[in-house]
């Protein structure tokens, strides 16, 4: 195991005190969720050992842990993108750290440029499968058979079960859920309106930054994926417009509502009988104690150490 991870993974076990039995990595401006966890404990990304920060702006790089109807839940406010200049084995720490402390599921979700023209900006799309055009692969290197096999399968990355869950929970809800396949990419500028042409001819509904390269190391763990994407504007060439990052924060904050309260309702259905096993077991390592601010401010004390 990466010494990087133990320390990490010990870092935040100090500090969290019923380890987590879901995960959620927000997208550009839909932090507005971690707001709703229940106890909650806030570590900045910048204090906690290995994790690198992101720069961008919707991003608010905040760990948040705590409960939600009842649910242990670690919520990744803010993510690491590519395009950042971050290589594939630091843009996947946040989410391989969720599936070390012990999450079975994480809920990955993302901003995204409508593809399919049946999509208007504020639709919720439920990914039923992704495209990777980031022209590399977070598993290319030497393969830690502690994470998982050589060669995983990614068939079902998104798990079919979960999203037969999440289309039930959208419907008592009563928030309308589209379903569709992912792409993503590189960026950091926008598409061309041909290249998204071509997206759509190799049957992509929505494309985006992100997600991929996470998607690909949690399935490469064996935690289950479920996957949300806010479609903040319609891509390149769809509407005659040019595209901005902050439409993408005025559709997220139009949406909020709509979007905390299907995650609300969908964390305490995956949550629903998970037992707070952990995955792996990671060697203990000893890092300071630093103090860190909880809701109110406050320092919070580190719990007494765990058995494990």
């Amino acid at each position: 195991m990466d010494a990087r991870f133990a320390e990490t993974v010990e870092f935040l076990r100090e500090r969290i005190p019923v380890p987590p039995v879901v995960g959620v990595i927000l997208g550009s401006g839909l932090g507005d969720f971690a707001a709703a966890v229940e106890d909650r404990l806030e570590i900045p990304y910048a204090r906690i050992p290995g994790f690198p920060a992101s720069a961008v702006v919707g991003h608010a790089g905040t760990l948040v842990a705590g409960s939600l109807a009842g649910v242990p839940i670690v919520v990744l406010s803010g993510r690491i993108h590519f395009y950042e200049g971050h290589p594939m084995s630091a843009v996947v720490t946040p989410a391989r750290v969720l599936g070390l402390l012990g999450c079975r599921d994480v809920v990955v979700t993302n901003a995204a440029g409508g593809i399919d023209k049946a999509f208007s900006a504020g639709d919720l799309m439920l990914i039923s499968d992704h495209i990777n055009l980031f022209g590399t692969n977070p598993l290319v290197g030497p393969n830690d058979d502690s994470f998982g096999a050589r060669f995983p399968d990614m068939s079902d990355a998104y798990r079919s079960d979960l999203r037969r869950l999440a289309k039930a929970v959208a419907r008592r809800v009563r928030v309308p859920l589209r379903e569709g396949v992912y792409v993503g990419v590189t960026v950091p500028s926008y598409e061309t309106p041909a290249e998204i042409r071509a997206f759509r001819t190799l049957g992509a509904h929505a494309v985006g930054m992100s997600t991929v390269p996470e998607v690909i190391a949690l399935s490469h763990m064996g935690v289950g994926v479920l996957g949300i994407s806010c479609i903040t504007n319609m891509a390149a060439g769809v509407l005659k417009k040019p595209l901005r990052h902050d439409e993408v924060l005025e559709t997220t904050r139009r949406v909020k509502d709509r979007f905390v309260r299907l995650l609300t309702a969908l964390v305490a259905a995956i949550g629903e009988g998970r037992s707070p096993d952990r995955l792996v077991v990671v060697p203990s390592r000893k890092s300071p104690r630093a103090a860190v601010k909880t809701k109110g401010g406050r320092p919070a004390k580190a719990p007494a150490r765990r058995k494990r």
